[in-house]
């Protein structure tokens, strides 16, 4: 099959484009020369700059035409597959975009009075209701900022309602499995607890046994997503649930694999009682690059003192914001909540209605068997743990067989996808899999798409075995070819600014 070519500009960074007294702006002259002559006077002493802030200086031209070669050397969503698993990267309705970045949305400010953002606070409130009904809690905050942040503000919550009950000092534990995010048992150690891994099953899911050996009156919650890593539902998740609840605990849920299970089941439902959301993932904000993000939060009725303020809320004539939470956890953010990322979520919701996200689920975990089912049959390649069970969204190939046997690793074979115009899975993640990639085609993706995809796999199995050192030299047809990563990560060669560049390297020299 054909291979892809990625634009490849010899591109020039910013500062090295351009010239002396260039201008990318003009400026009418202030009519009073002398005021213009005494510009400086007007700037506060200590707010002037001692010398010159050494900017490029560039025409609007130059500008324009510098970032969009730098665009069309960039891979997204909009332009390929993407099939980061774990991170659901899918396809963002436009209309969202076009709603979130208008001027009624734009030109809102966190300070303004709350009789003048009414329709902030409406969206904001109905969102928050909408995403109780979801998930089956009963109030949500929108405070948290991203995933991890939401996390970190239900293991807080979980802190918090074990010191109100005079049990903090002895439940110092939170339990995690092996196969669980990252940010996972990071978050639970921020909050000051004690992270408990217990280990995935031969199915795939968390040992029942090994579960009950490690809780104890030690144990201040579960963090848990479902289905879990691996794509696979925990069937024995009401049992979990109990466990945890008997011994006194509380089960989170890691909200990052809600696409699976729009409008079939709810994780109030499952048991759990606090529940973070990632609204950048699943409800239409476009994920990766570090922002922007939203991880709202939700409780069952019992924890609903504990949550971050402000909450939004409706007395029958207007909408406020309440800061009246008996126990709450505080603040956790500058301000209110990501507005931008609440209306693209609000769209989306509002758009696909109730049987629109069931649609969602049954499209996701369509596309994600679909694949495994291609990919499992080619050589090299094996799908671990639960080998016979229905996936979810996701699913984690191993490439163990292929590196023992030809030399290419899993890292080996992302690079190589990206010859053919795909994203790279997610590699070596989880690490219970060995060589992983983990693999989500998501709803938006097409089935010619997938199809296309498992033949690139299939190609570049074919390849390992016949020709295995084209593919450790790969990518060859991307805008940066093969990376030392060493090198790239080492704080010697490191080079995050202008200043350093000029500082590390001479003018024009390759580094």
């Amino acid at each position: 099959m054909g291979e892809f070519r990625q634009a490849k500009w010899p591109e020039p960074i910013i500062f090295e484009v351009g010239g002396k007294g260039r201008r990318g702006y003009s400026l009418p002259r202030l009519e009073e020369e002398e005021l213009c002559e005494d510009i400086q006077s007007y700037i506060p002493e200590k707010l002037r700059r001692r010398k010159d802030p050494d900017l490029p200086e560039l025409s609007e031209v130059e500008v324009v035409k510098h970032f969009i070669r730098l665009s069309q050397m960039n891979f997204g969503v909009d332009n390929g597959f993407y099939p980061l698993g774990s991170c659901t990267m899918k396809y963002n309705p436009k209309i969202n975009e076009t709603l979130a970045s208008s001027d009624k949305v734009r030109w809102l400010h966190p300070y303004q009075p709350e009789e003048t953002i009414q329709g902030m606070l409406e969206i904001a409130y109905k969102l928050s209701e909408w995403l109780a009904e979801i998930t089956g809690m009963d109030k949500f905050s929108l405070q948290p900022a991203a995933g991890a942040h939401g996390e970190f503000a239900g293991a807080l919550i979980i802190r918090a309602y074990h010191k109100l009950n005079g049990e903090l000092e002895r439940r110092t534990e939170i339990i995690v499995p092996d196969s669980a995010h990252g940010t996972n048992p990071a978050s639970a150690a921020m909050a000051g607890f004690t992270v408990i891994t217990v280990p995935t099953d031969e199915d795939g899911c968390i040992n029942i046994d090994a579960l009950k050996s490690v809780v104890s009156s030690k144990t201040a919650g579960l963090m848990l997503t479902n289905p879990n890593t691996l794509g696979i539902f925990e069937k024995r998740v009401c049992e979990i649930a109990e466990i945890i609840h008997e011994a006194g605990g509380l089960l989170y849920y890691d909200g990052a694999n809600m696409n699976a299970i729009f409008g079939k089941t709810r994780p109030g439902d499952m048991g759990f009682d606090i529940v973070h959301l990632n609204l950048h993932k699943t409800f239409s904000t476009p994920h990766g690059g570090g922002g922007p993000g939203a991880g709202p939060i939700g409780v069952k009725k019992h924890l609903r003192d504990f949550l971050p303020v402000p909450l939004v809320e409706y007395d029958g004539e207007k909408y406020y914001l309440d800061y009246n939470v008996p126990y709450t956890i505080g603040k956790i953010s500058s301000f209110h909540f990501k507005f931008d990322v609440i209306i693209k979520a609000f769209a989306y919701i509002l758009s696909m209605g109730a049987e629109g996200l069931e649609r969602v689920a049954e499209l996701s975990v369509l596309n994600a068997n679909y694949l495994a089912s291609k990919l499992v049959k080619i050589k090299g390649f094996e799908i671990p743990y639960g080998r016979n069970t229905f996936r979810k969204h996701e699913f984690v190939l191993s490439c163990s067989k292929l590196k023992s046997e030809t030399g290419v690793s899993a890292k080996n074979v992302a690079k190589r996808i990206l010859d053919y115009g795909f994203h790279a899975p997610t590699m070596y993640f989880p690490p219970v899999v060995e060589e992983a990639l983990m693999i989500e085609p998501t709803e938006t993706a097409s089935i010619e798409e997938i199809d296309k995809f498992a033949e690139v796999i299939a190609s570049i199995s074919k390849e390992a075995y016949e020709d295995p050192e084209r593919i450790l030299r790969a990518p060859y047809n991307t805008s940066v070819g093969l990376v030392d990563e060493v090198k790239a990560s080492h704080p010697r060669y490191m080079c995050l600014s202008w200043r350093m560049y000029k500082k590390k390297f001479k003018m024009g020299e390759k580094y």
